[in-house]
Parts: C-alpha cells; structure tokens; sequence
C-alpha cells in the first residue's frame, strides 16, 4: 500500500474545511480540464463567425455592424445574433474561471510550478502530450508522474469549486439572497 502524500492530506483537510464533495468536484475537474482544448478552438471559430455574421448584415466594419444591429436589424437577427454573442461570452467565461484556477495552482508553495505545468501541457495547451512526451518533459517515473497528476487534479478541484467559483459569486444574477450559480458549479 502507498504513503499517502503530503499534499493529499493537505487536499483532504480543505476539501473539508471548504465543506466541498471531493468525488463530485473531482469529476467535474477531470470534465473542464479535458473539454478545454475543444472549447477553445470552439470559442476562437465562433468569434470568427460572430464578426462574420456582423459583417454580413451590414456589409460594414464590425461596430457599424453592430450598431446596425442593435438600432435597425430585424428583432430575429437581433435574437439569433443576441444568443451568438451571449454564448460567446459565457464560455469566455470559463476559461477565465479554469486560468484563474490554474494561476492559484501555480503559486501553491509546494510543487505549485509542477502541478501547474502537468495540467498544462496535459490538458491546457494546444499541443497533445502523450504519456512518454510528459514523462520525459518532467523528467519523471511513471508511477510518480501519475501521482503528481493525480495530486495536481486534486488542486485544482480545490481552486476550481473552493476559492476561484466563490469569488466570482458577484458575476450571477440574484433572486432573492440567493446566488443563482449553474448547477455544474456548485460544490
């Protein structure tokens, strides 16, 4: 049987001071770090036809288009362009949510420069490591990898849903005294 790390115990005492489900938000880390690449090259195609969009309808150059269609467009290209625009930001949004995360990790006193860079290149950057690559980038064992992985995960569940989720409770809409924060986000 494995020692268990110091950094898991340390993980283990905030998941519970944070009162955060450890397996729920352990999955819901592995579901944003593996969809980042894929929503990024989404959110840059889809800007690219937003402006296009804009363009079209007004043959102009990106803000006559949009007072175009903010002032004059039909209230269905209003709509359809509203949703386009609207998407567009929310999923800005995460990715500021998973780089704001990602920042925490990286200044985390023990190992915070590893963990950051395991994510990163695993999960973050445009290039698709595999395992041999990763190993040999770090410099590392196998087995050790996969630890540091593992405890590197563990953190940034933690930033994720502990620390960087909270902090932008301001960016909801509220009813009531209530946060209305989407269910995926909640602890």
């Amino acid at each position: 049987m494995r020692k268990e790390s110091k950094v898991n115990k340390q993980c283990t005492f905030m998941y519970q001071g944070l009162k955060i489900d450890r397996t729920a938000v352990l999955h819901k880390s592995k579901m944003l770090l593996m969809m980042y690449r894929p929503v990024v090259w989404s959110v840059s195609n889809r800007a690219k036809e937003v402006c296009e969009s804009a363009e079209y309808y007004s043959g102009k150059k990106m803000e006559e288009a949009l007072e175009y269609l903010a002032n004059f467009a039909p209230d269905i290209e209003q709509e359809k362009f509203s949703v386009q625009v609207r998407s567009l930001f929310e999923t800005q949004w995460l990715i500021s949510l998973i780089e704001s995360a990602m920042s925490k990790i990286h200044d985390y006193p023990e190992n915070g420069k590893l963990y950051y860079e395991i994510l990163s290149k695993q999960f973050l950057t445009s290039d698709n490591y595999n395992e041999r690559q990763m190993l040999e980038l770090l410099n590392m064992e196998r087995s050790t990898y996969y630890d540091k992985k593992r405890e590197a995960i563990d953190l940034f569940a933690i930033c994720m849903w502990g620390y960087t989720i909270p902090s932008m409770r301001g960016m909801f809409e509220t009813t009531g005294n209530e946060v209305d924060i989407p269910c995926f986000f909640k602890a």
